[in-house]
């Protein structure tokens, strides 16, 4: 799911929902789009505005649907917060957990790492494109430099 520029702003939502069904048979792209809204709740209601009138967080939201209604095993989203209201951010993190419990592997690029720490399995952390730690998120947040030096957690303060 990339960035910017990641949905059709002429079209409506389930116009564009329906590009990523286009090659299932009638049945099982009405039972997948069913599936879409129910995870996605707010595509529901808007589902014949245009996306172009969309909120920032409601055009992440169908850009992420989209992936979703291809039924991927590996998901890619490039900085799914960026540019969004931190209660959007929640909502958009929020949907990304319940694609990981459908049993979707997510791999994100994201600048707000703490976030996304409190529900992944597992991080990456690169500094200039090279892999600086690695690690569950209890061991990224254990270690002192990491946590402070790429997630702008201060150090803890001891006894």
């Amino acid at each position: 799911v990339p960035q910017r520029a990641n949905i059709f702003t002429t079209m409506t939502v389930r116009e564009n929902l329906l590009l990523a069904l286009r090659s299932c048979a009638r049945a099982e792209a009405t039972t997948r789009l069913t599936k879409a809204y129910e995870l996605f709740p707010i595509l529901a209601e808007r589902a014949h505005q245009r996306a172009g009138q969309l909120s920032g967080g409601q055009r992440q939201m169908v850009a992420i649907a989209l992936g979703w209604l291809t039924q991927p095993k590996v998901m890619l989203l490039d900085e799914p917060s960026a540019g969004l209201a931190p209660i959007v951010v929640t909502e958009v993190f929020r949907t990304l957990q319940l694609l990981c419990r459908t049993g979707i592997t997510l791999v994100v690029v994201e600048q707000n790492a703490r976030s996304l720490l409190r529900w992944c399995d597992y991080a990456y952390i690169l500094r200039e494109g090279r892999l600086a730690f690695q690690g569950t998120a209890d061991e990224i947040l254990a270690d002192e430099e990491t946590a402070k030096g790429y997630l702008g957690i201060a150090a803890r303060v001891q006894p």
